[in-house]
């Protein structure tokens, strides 16, 4: 579990935009990047980062809801 404070001034290594918080990722909607969260550190390495569409965002942001 990502402290609460630390959430509130994480921002996307690319564009430095806001990052929404999912269960295992970090995703930067203006980027369209995926950060992986691995053993409860997050990735936040641009190269390691996951291109990903509207479509994935939408389908993870809907099982954050489950």
């Amino acid at each position: 579990m990502i402290p609460e404070q630390l959430l509130k001034i994480l921002a996307c290594p690319k564009c430095k935009g806001e990052l929404l918080y999912l269960k295992d990722c970090f995703v930067c909607e203006h980027c369209m990047l995926k950060f992986n969260i691995i053993d409860e550190i997050p990735d936040f390495l641009i190269d390691d980062a996951e291109k990903i569409t509207q479509e994935q965002i939408k389908k993870l942001k809907d099982e954050r809801k489950d």
